[in-house]
């Protein structure tokens, strides 16, 4: 396994990204000023952008692994890189994500504790009702972990 700090061309993997953020313009809205990782085990498996916030604080903006990987470990491996790659710099990382419960506790399983909302995020953010898990996506829900 490995994983490499992507500098261009991020939007060569923007199948990927829209698998976790599935409108382009809110993925445009990160992406160029985020920092981009990207693990291969063979081939590509996951991908995650993170993002500064403050000086304190950095976000992980999007995560995702194609289909076929997904439960394997890829996406716990590459929040535990990020989380050691920016512990020197920022105290805490924040994800945000809907309220759904298999993608909260995959995070609460990664360190993560749940933080606050953003109430009618979705409704207000994206252009189509988005769907995880049979439930519809209204609020954000944040998380948070010391690094």
């Amino acid at each position: 396994m490995r994983i490499e700090k992507i500098t261009n061309n991020k939007k060569q993997y923007l199948d990927l990204l829209l698998l976790a953020d599935e409108q382009e313009d809110m993925i445009d809205r990160y992406l160029e000023s985020g920092d981009m990782f990207a693990l291969y085990d063979d081939d590509l498996k996951t991908v995650c952008v993170v993002a500064e916030i403050d000086k304190e604080t950095c976000e992980l903006k999007n995560i995702a692994t194609y289909k076929k990987y997904q439960g394997k470990g890829y996406a716990k491996a590459l929040i535990k890189f990020v989380s050691d790659y920016y512990k020197n710099n920022y105290k805490t990382m924040l994800v945000g994500t809907g309220e759904t419960p298999t993608i909260l506790s995959f995070y609460e399983s990664c360190g993560f504790e749940k933080s606050h909302f953003i109430k009618n995020f979705f409704t207000n953010n994206y252009d189509h009702p988005m769907f995880e898990e049979g439930i519809q996506l209204i609020d954000m829900v944040y998380l948070k972990k010391k690094l």
